[in-house]
């Protein structure tokens, strides 16, 4: 098995199995506008909303790694709890949730079984604080 390019809780992205092209990361930094006589607008920093981060891949499932790979992106997803994300490195992102999973199938076998999965996965990130996790 190739080195893996990341790994999202215990799913596992690598090069032969679900392997994403594109990752997009976005982070917004919040302003807060109070309108002034004679004066320019006052702005206020008021905090960082979530971070996102989208990734597009392609499955090849008859290749390697297996047709059930959306599949348990979905499982993992339902679990409805943040994810710890770590990098080809290593190095710990943070906690993330799943907000959505895309599939698209192309190429179909006899049968129906797709040559060719592509996917979406869209991620915010998890800041809620331990105490969030505990169940109460």
């Amino acid at each position: 098995m190739s080195d893996p390019m990341m790994q999202l809780g215990a799913f596992q992205f690598s090069i032969s199995t679900a392997a994403y092209q594109e990752l997009t990361r976005g982070a917004e930094y919040r302003w807060s506008s109070q309108e002034r006589i004679g004066a320019n607008d006052a702005l206020q920093f008021t905090g960082l909303p979530s971070e996102t981060l989208e990734l597009r891949g392609v499955i090849y499932p008859h290749y390697k790694g297996g047709l059930d790979q959306v599949t348990r992106m979905r499982a993992q997803a339902s679990l409805g709890v943040p994810l710890p994300l770590l990098s080809s490195g290593g190095r710990v992102m943070g906690a993330w949730v799943i907000e959505g999973v895309r599939e698209g199938q192309r190429i179909f076998e006899r049968g129906g079984a797709p040559l060719r999965q592509e996917f979406d996965l869209r991620l915010r990130r998890y800041d809620g604080g331990l105490r969030s996790l505990l169940p109460i």
